[in-house]
C-alpha cells in the first residue's frame, strides 16, 4: 500500500479534530460543559482580581439556562452610578448588545417600563424585551437600594421579525462603602426566547455579565455623571452619611 493513503487519513483527521474544536457549538458548549457541569450551587466563572469583579452561574431546577451572579467593587459614589441605571436611553452605550433603549412609561419616581433590543449572535434574530423596573432607595437607616427588573414579554405586540424575550429578570443591590466605592451586588436569569443554540445562550450568560459590569464603571466616571446637579427624584447617601 502507497504510504499517501494512511497520510491523507493522518491530514483528513486532524482538520476534522481542528474544524470540530473551533466550531462555535463544540468550543462554548461542549468544552464548557466538559469542564464544570453546573447544577443548583453557584460556580465561579471570571475572577478579575484587578477590577474587583466576579461572576457566577448555576443551573437552577425549571429553568433551561443559567442563572448568573454578580459580586463587585464599583469606584463611585452612589449618585452617579444611580444616574447611570436611571438614565435609559443610554444604556446603547453600555449595556450588553443593546442597540436600542427607551423609556415607554414611568410609573412613578421609582417605577417605570423600559423598552430594549439586543444584537443577537451572528445567524440569529435580533430579541426585544418590555422590562419592568422597580427601585426601592436607600433611607437614613437602610444603607442598601435595590432595583428589581422583571420582563413583561405581553405588555405590547410583538415587532417581528425581533423576537420577544420572556426573561430578562434580575435583582441589584448596591451599598456605599468607604473612600467613594459601592459594593455591587446583582442575580439575574435570561431567556432569550424562540430558537436559541445552547452554545449561544451559554456564550451569552457566560460574557455578559462581566461585560455589563465594566461598561457600568467607564460609565460612573463620565463627568456628566459625577458632575451632574440635576436633583434626583429620591434621596441617596454615602459611606459618610451614616457616620
Amino acid at each position: 500500500m502507497s504510504l499517501l493513503f494512511p497520510l491523507r487519513f493522518i491530514v483528513l483527521s486532524l482538520l476534522l479534530i481542528l474544524v470540530t474544536f473551533n466550531h462555535p457549538v463544540y468550543a462554548e458548549n461542549d468544552i464548557d460543559d466538559l469542564r464544570t457541569k453546573l447544577g443548583n450551587e453557584w460556580v465561579l466563572m471570571k475572577n478579575d482580581r484587578l477590577r474587583n469583579i466576579k461572576t457566577y452561574a448555576r443551573l437552577e431546577d425549571g429553568k433551561q439556562y443559567r442563572s448568573f451572579k454578580i459580586e463587585a467593587i464599583l469606584d463611585s459614589p452612589v449618585e452617579p452610578l444611580t444616574r447611570v441605571l436611571l438614565d435609559f436611553e443610554s444604556y446603547t452605550k453600555w449595556y450588553w448588545k443593546t442597540r436600542e433603549s427607551r423609556l415607554i412609561k414611568q410609573i412613578s419616581p421609582t417605577e417605570f417600563i423600559v423598552y430594549m433590543v439586543h444584537e443577537a449572535p451572528y445567524g440569529l434574530p435580533d430579541r426585544d424585551v418590555i422590562l419592568h423596573g422597580i427601585v426601592e432607595p436607600q433611607t437614613k437607616t437602610k444603607r442598601y437600594a435595590t432595583l428589581r427588573v422583571k420582563a413583561m414579554p405581553d405588555f405590547m405586540a410583538a415587532k417581528p421579525p425581533l423576537v420577544r424575550m420572556p426573561a430578562e429578570d434580575m435583582q441589584v443591590k448596591f451599598s456605599p462603602l468607604p473612600n467613594g466605592k459601592i459594593q455591587f451586588e446583582a442575580e439575574g436569569y435570561f431567556d432569550a426566547g424562540g430558537t436559541v443554540p445552547i452554545w449561544a445562550a451559554n456564550f451569552v450568560q457566560r460574557t455578559a455579565p462581566y461585560s455589563v459590569t465594566l461598561g457600568l464603571q467607564r460609565m460612573v466616571e463620565r463627568d456628566e455623571y459625577r458632575k451632574n446637579k440635576k436633583p434626583l427624584a429620591f434621596s441617596v447617601y454615602d459611606y459618610g452619611d451614616y457616620l
